[in-house]
């Protein structure tokens, strides 16, 4: 009897821990949400353009250059969100084991996290880095524009 209160409260200590590095979890999979919905337009948008007249696709060379940027840092972020969530699920399987079999693995779980948090931070660096592009892809056919319209002007 006593002997199981002790499993039952170790097994629930490992729960307890566990719950911090859970939200975790769901956070980064809210952030692969976003990166996959992103992603999605961005091909869209990339085959809209190529499937567009030769005339049309040739004026839109440069927002099609920057779409196919922008997909290369959403896959990069996607791959290392999804590598952080693999090092968050060992991080807690290994906490479940070293209650179950007794052996001593914080290292193991110190580690997993830590490459966990660096994968997620690399992850959002990218993000960022197709934030800026995307606004690019919003300037380039501005400037277009405005340049266009000041060859007009001069006319």
């Amino acid at each position: 009897m006593i002997n199981s209160m002790i499993e039952i409260h170790s097994v629930s200590e490992a729960i307890r821990d566990a719950v911090a590095p859970v939200f975790l979890l769901s956070g980064i999979g809210s952030i692969l949400g976003v990166l996959i919905g992103r992603l999605g337009r961005s091909i869209d948008r990339a085959r809209a353009l190529t499937d567009a007249p030769q005339e049309k696709c040739e004026r839109f060379a440069d927002e099609l250059w920057i779409i196919v940027r922008r997909t290369k840092w959403l896959r990069l972020a996607i791959g290392l969100a999804t590598f952080a969530a693999l090092c968050i699920c060992v991080s807690i399987a290994s906490m479940f084991l070293s209650v179950e079999t007794g052996l001593r693995l914080p290292h193991l779980v110190m580690v997993s996290f830590i490459i966990s948090m660096a994968s997620l931070i690399l992850c959002l660096l990218c993000f960022l880095r197709e934030i800026v592009l995307a606004s690019r892809e919003v300037i380039v056919p501005f400037r277009q524009l405005q340049q266009s319209a000041g060859r007009s002007a001069e006319r």
